[in-house]
Parts: C-alpha cells; sequence; structure tokens
C-alpha cells in the first residue's frame, strides 16, 4: 500500500491527533493507559501537545471487556484529521474483526496516518496485511494463534514494539510504558520523566523489556512435575537448589529432569535456572540501588566477577552498564510512510469537541500546571 506522493508534513506546534478505535470487548485499562499520558503531557506542558478522539464502527456504544459501556465521540467513517489510529482490542477479537474495520485500516495506512494497537488490537492489524514485514506486539495469550494465523507479521514477546510507523502494546499498562517512549521522542526524556511521576511508576519500561508469560500457559496442565521444579526454582533464587535435589522433591531421576526440560523448555534446567536467576538480577539492577556487589549476592551467584561474567554473556552488556542503559533515551522513531494522502473528496473537519482542551482547562488550577518546560 505505497505511494508517490508524500505524506503532508505537520506544523511544529500542531499537537498530534489520535483515533482510538474500540472493539467489541475492548480492555479498558490498556485504553487508559494509552490516554492518560497524553492528558499529563498537556497538563505537564501546560499547552496542547496532544488531542485524541474515541471511535467506534457506527459511532455508537461499545461494552468494554469489564461490562462499562462506553460512549465514543465519533463513528469510524467520520471525515476527521489524524495523524495516528489505534486499534483498542480485547475479549474475543477473533469475533470482532469485520470486514468493514479491515477496509477501514487499510484506508488510514493509504491516507499516511501512522498504525498502533493494543492489547489484542495488533490482530486487526494484521487481519488488515498492515503487519507484514514489522515486528509487533500482542497480549502473550494470543501471541502464538496470531503468529499461526499471520505468518507475515514478526509476533515478538515484548512489552511493545516500534517498528517504523507501527506502534503496537501487549496490553495491560504496557500501553503506558509505550506512551512515555513516544511522548520523550517527541518533546524530550524530561516530560515522559515528570509524567511517569506524576503516576508513580518506578520505572518506565523499556521496548527490550518482556511479558512474563506464564509457565502454565506453555505448558499446559500436562507436565504437573515440570511445573513444580520451575516454582521451586522461583522461589530459591538466592540460595539455589542442587540439581539432584530438585530431582528428588518430585520424585524422579536427574536424567528424568534433564529430558523435562530439553523437550518442553528447549534448554538444560541448570541453563533455565541460571536465566531465572539473571532476569531476577535484572529487574533489581533497573528498578532498585542494590550494590552489584548485593544484587549478586541475593541472586545466588558466589562472587561478583562470576555474576558479571554471566550477566554480559547472557545480555549482551555489564551489570555496570545496566544502569547507564536504561537512561538512555529510546532512538527508535515512528517514521511516516510515504503514503497516499487519502481521497481529496473527503472534507475533513476537527472533532466536534476536543477532550484534551476540556481536561487541560481543567488541569489549569494544579499545581503542576505547566511545570515542565519545552525547549
Amino acid at each position: 500500500m505505497t505511494s508517490d506522493r508524500p505524506a503532508p508534513p505537520i506544523a511544529p506546534d500542531a499537537p498530534l491527533r489520535l483515533g482510538f478505535l474500540l472493539m467489541d470487548n475492548f480492555t479498558l485499562i490498556s485504553l487508559a493507559s494509552a490516554v492518560e499520558p497524553l492528558r499529563m503531557a498537556n497538563q505537564l506542558a501546560g499547552r496542547e501537545l496532544y488531542q485524541w478522539t474515541t471511535l467506534s464502527a457506527d459511532g455508537e456504544a461499545v461494552r468494554a471487556s469489564d461490562g462499562l459501556l462506553i460512549t465514543p465521540d465519533n463513528g469510524m467513517h467520520d471525515p476527521l484529521e489524524l495523524d495516528m489510529v489505534f486499534v483498542c482490542g480485547g475479549v474475543g477479537i477473533q469475533r470482532h474483526v469485520t470486514r468493514e474495520h479491515v477496509l477501514w485500516l487499510q484506508a488510514q495506512a493509504r491516507q499516511s496516518r501512522r498504525i498502533g494497537a493494543l492489547c489484542t488490537g495488533s490482530w486487526a492489524l494484521a487481519k488488515a496485511g498492515l503487519l507484514d514485514g514489522y515486528e509487533c506486539s500482542i497480549h502473550w495469550e494470543f501471541q502464538a494463534a496470531a503468529q499461526e494465523a499471520y505468518p507475515r507479521a514478526t509476533l515478538t514477546t515484548r512489552l511493545f514494539s516500534i517498528d517504523r510507523d507501527r506502534a503496537t502494546a501487549s496490553g495491560g499498562t504496557a500501553p503506558l510504558d509505550m506512551m512515555l517512549t513516544l511522548i520523550a521522542r517527541d518533546h524530550g526524556r524530561e516530560l515522559s520523566a515528570a509524567i511517569s511521576d506524576m503516576f508513580i511508576c518506578d520505572r518506565m519500561r523499556g521496548e527490550q523489556d518482556q511479558q512474563r508469560v506464564p509457565l502454565r500457559h506453555v505448558l499446559g496442565t500436562s507436565q504437573p512435575k515440570l511445573l513444580e521444579i520451575v516454582a521451586l526454582m522461583e522461589a530459591n533464587l538466592e540460595e539455589p537448589i542442587a540439581l539432584d535435589e530438585l530431582a528428588n522433591y518430585v520424585n524422579i531421576s536427574r536424567r528424568q529432569l534433564e529430558r523435562l526440560f530439553q523437550k518442553y523448555l528447549s534448554c538444560s534446567p541448570s541453563r533455565y535456572y541460571l536465566k531465572l536467576r539473571l532476569t531476577r538480577a535484572r529487574q533489581l539492577l533497573r528498578q532498585t540501588s542494590m550494590s552489584i556487589i548485593e544484587i549478586a549476592s541475593v541472586c545466588g551467584f558466589v562472587s561478583t566477577p562470576h555474576f558479571s561474567k554471566c550477566y554480559r554473556e547472557y545480555f549482551g552488556t555489564p551489570p555496570r552498564d545496566e544502569r547507564l542503559t536504561r537512561l538512555a533515551s529510546a532512538s527508535v522513531a515512528l517514521t511516516p510512510a510515504n503514503l497516499a494522502a487519502g481521497n481529496e473528496d473527503n472534507a475533513y473537519v476537527a472533532p466536534r469537541t476536543s477532550s484534551a482542551m476540556q481536561a487541560l482547562a481543567q488541569a489549569q488550577g494544579e499545581p503542576t500546571y505547566a511545570s515542565v518546560r519545552l525547549g
């Protein structure tokens, strides 16, 4: 879906206009996690950096997965001028994506609009062919099914993925982290950090952070002994249990233990145990001020040099650099594709009421209003 016509430039001071297409049974927490950082960006900057509007197929109310009925601002065929469109998915996304949705999303791509998805909304984008050749994220429950149904898309286990003009988040609170990353790209790290502070976030998770996929989802209930062994490992990171002892706990031999790990987890039990300990160490490095010596100890390493060696081999960077890299600004930008500018016969109109301006007006009395100065 390419064109020789470049995207029209956006005025430097113009707010970025985002539309959120609500699918039936969408998850409300994902929508809120995406919109609230935009509201706070406007409040802290003291001006309208972002506008947003909610959409449904016909402009009628949409029921969220928690049963709440949400009335959107517009129908998706209303002639709105938008810079980016997000599909908000949720429960049973396969049943709710219609041909009308697919055609509309394809039209958005042809009109130079950047495209994104929250939670299971990536399924709709993949069905429309808009994730072919892109890396993308989706809630872990749907990852395997989506990869099988749409092999041209590259499904990752990351919390969110930003690949050129596509931005997809896995669900829950992951859209918050994705939006903070995009806001940092647009307006600087100071603003995104201030938003994070306002929302009591102890840290801003990055694009390389992974979803924690429950092992029970991977294995089902067919391997109770393996699940029990992994649970024992997770509960004993500071003082690792010897493999022979782990095998004895579940009444199998060490050889059977190794076979289970190789067959179902594609690695040795010692390698899996090491992965658990290093992953925990990475969390502590990123989320606490503990020293590297302390982290090595609580993660079961007998010496700091051995810990550093294992950490570098597994993550490709030494522990001392981890805290520096996490502060670095995300360098991946959303680059609009050179797609068609759309149907010139459409007469675009602004949203009838700007939710962003209403929120900004209400925030003028807040002590944080315009507290972050943008360059």
